[in-house]
């Protein structure tokens, strides 16, 4: 039997490959805006955090999602990551 392939996602953070399983994806779609997405099947532009408090607290500080989906993203949007890890 033929095993299945892991597909791999890179942290916008710390720039390191990991499985898509180990990341926090947050999309951007134009229905919902800026929303975290669990189930990594959502429509829209996706971008990839580690569970890792130093990552999450970096994008905090950096406003790197900001940067990435180039709008104004809320404090309670980092608030339910820090929840969601």
């Amino acid at each position: 039997m033929k095993q299945r392939k892991i597909p791999q996602r890179k942290c916008i953070i710390c720039g390191e490959n990991k499985d898509k399983n180990e990341l926090i994806r947050i999309v951007k779609n134009k229905e919902e805006g800026i929303i975290l997405d669990p189930t990594g099947k959502k429509n829209g532009r996706g971008a990839y955090i580690c569970k890792d408090e130093n990552c999450i607290n970096e994008a905090k500080k950096k406003r790197k999602l900001e940067k990435v989906f180039k709008t104004e993203i809320s404090d309670n949007l980092y608030e339910e990551i820090i929840a969601m890890k």
